[in-house]
């Protein structure tokens, strides 16, 4: 199964559309210790290598913005916009801004880094805590003994103390705690004493935290949510390439509109001209004059119709890209034409299992997934009573000064306690619950990815048929402009003999106008159907040279 979806996409991948193909090193998470992760190399077929897990105890590895940058190919540099001169844009140089300038994009590239400071949060819980205590405390007391008949007596009472240390919490459920300690008091009727004390705590929990899986499960999914979030940038990512070429050749399209409805109406007012100087000359009658009129009044209306179109795809184009020094009002100029190339599509079947393999939304499917058997374990784990071992001890000095104490530590004063601690709820529900919602949102991230999966199938299929409806729509419509052609050619010698009427003459200007319209909106159609397919299958930005975080295989 590996090999064929890596030979697959080497092949479909030869078949790349106008942009160049680049074999570059694809930057990104290599996934988790969980978590397999299958990184297909568009250069070299064969077995796919696995990424290296990511550690989850020592120095992890930190996320920043930058890691999350776009590699573009290297011919790419992205047209600038001149003052007073059209901005000259190919469908690369528009996918080239769109990724450097579209804001959507820069908005969306801010949530893995957002996503990574919980995991931040979770990694922070087992960070060592230094504590610190300050204390000063004054107690005076009269005391009066009326069966002695005594006089009334007061005592006073003066403590310090001062307490630092360090505590920490370890993923085996151990807490340690190492203190040092100095008091001083001064009780009336006593000498001034001060007291010294440097100790360590150790507490293991028996059952409930007692687990290195569960206590690193609020952890691992912060991972996963940032490995998420990744995928869902890829997904964003593809889903602008595509927009933006499907917006690209809209704009063609339009302008092609525009020029075919000029021409249009030059050949119906050359009519019009042709139909009154025949009036003229008595060879047709008057009423073939108000069909000539009628007919250049639709062109001038299509035509009024097709420039509103394009200047809204010019606009619709300019946000997309974002050209850094344009404005509203800045003009386009297209580089490519829609024409369609001669390229093999390949089996349905090799598209549908890239799409099972690369498309960003399953593989974020497959982390959640992931991330609802780490709630399983880690709500199984509340279940359990809490049973906890402990142990202190300290070394305790005494002295008359405070340096004194602090050397007394050798003597022989200590304390040392030893015991264990439990705790049960009676009932349990909460917990239960908690457990029982945790296995039921498992389970339906399992049939999620079921569906997706098949939802990923039809997609895919949909969409190659699609690329092949309008690549057999292109020569159709080829074929059927051809005939208009010759039908007008000869309804127009049928005119000039008086054998026709400007009615009929018409009319087949009217459909050669439509044929036309029809041919080029194949072309553009096809084009789209096939920038479509790739992103279906989740290789749109490989196939264009793009690399960046989440173009691998999400394995369970």
């Amino acid at each position: 199964m590996t090999r064929s979806i890596s030979a697959a996409l080497s092949a479909l991948l030869a078949t790349g559309l106008l942009l160049p193909t680049l074999a570059a090193d694809m930057p990104g998470d290599a996934g988790l210790e969980q978590v397999e992760t299958r990184a297909v190399d568009p250069g070299s077929p064969g077995d796919p290598a696995r990424a290296d897990g990511l550690e989850l105890e020592g120095e992890g590895r930190e996320r920043h913005a930058a890691e999350l940058d776009l590699e573009l190919p290297m011919d790419w540099t992205g047209p600038e916009p001149v003052d007073d001169l059209p901005l000259e844009v190919a469908v690369e140089d528009a996918v080239f801004l769109a990724l450097q300038h579209n804001r959507s994009l820069a908005t969306e590239q801010l949530q893995p880094a957002i996503q990574g400071t919980f995991e931040a949060v979770e990694r922070a819980e087992f960070d060592p805590v230094i504590f610190g205590e300050l204390s000063i405390g004054r107690d005076r007391v009269v005391q009066q003994f009326q069966e002695l008949d005594a006089a009334a007596q007061e005592r006073r009472t003066e403590t310090e103390r001062i307490q630092g240390g360090l505590r920490q919490q370890l993923p085996t459920g151990t807490s340690l705690e190492m203190s040092v300690r100095s008091d001083r008091s001064d009780r009336s009727g006593v000498d001034e004493q001060y007291a010294a004390r440097a100790g360590v705590t150790l507490t293991q929990a028996l059952l409930r935290g007692g687990r290195i899986d569960s206590n690193l499960a609020s952890l691992r999914q912060a991972e996963i949510d940032t490995l998420a979030s990744v995928y869902e940038l890829r997904g964003f990512a593809e889903a602008l390439v595509a927009e933006v070429e499907a917006a690209y050749w809209d704009y063609v399209l339009a302008g092609e509109r525009v020029r075919i409805f000029s021409e249009a109406l030059d050949v119906a007012e050359q009519q019009l001209d042709e139909t009154r100087r025949r009036i003229q000359v008595g060879d047709r009658p008057e009423t073939d004059e108000a069909a000539a009129q009628a007919e250049v009044a639709l062109r001038r209306q299509g035509l009024i119709d097709a420039r509103n179109r394009r200047e809204s795809n010019r606009l619709g184009l300019l946000r997309l890209m974002n050209p850094p020094g344009a404005s509203w009002e800045t003009a386009i100029d297209t580089l490519d034409e829609p024409e369609v190339l001669d390229l093999p599509l390949g089996e349905v079947g090799e598209h549908v299992l890239l799409g099972r393999s690369l498309r960003p939304d399953i593989n974020e499917a497959r982390l959640r997934i992931r991330r609802g058997e780490l709630e399983v374990v880690r709500t199984r784990d509340g279940m359990l009573p809490r049973l906890d071992f402990f142990v202190t001890l300290g070394k305790t000095g005494y002295a008359d000064s405070f340096g004194s104490s602090w050397r007394d530590l050798d003597g022989p004063g200590y304390d040392f306690q030893a015991g264990i601690q439990a705790e049960m709820p009676l009932f349990r529900r909460a917990e239960q619950a908690r457990s029982d919602r945790a296995g039921f949102n498992r389970d339906q991230a399992v049939q999620a990815v079921a569906n997706m999966r098949q939802m990923v199938d039809l997609d895919v299929r949909n969409a190659w048929l699609e690329v092949e409806r309008t690549r057999e729509q292109v020569d159709a419509v080829a074929v059927t402009r051809r005939l208009q052609e010759e039908v007008l050619r000869a309804e127009q010698a049928r005119f000039e003999v008086g054998q026709t009427t400007a009615i009929v003459v018409a009319q087949a200007q009217r459909d050669l106008l439509e044929s036309r319209l029809e041919e080029i909106d194949a072309a553009a159609s096809w084009r789209q159907a096939v920038t479509e397919l790739h992103r279906q299958s989740g290789t749109l930005l490989l196939r264009r040279g793009i690399a960046m975080p989440g173009d691998e295989e999400v394995v369970l």
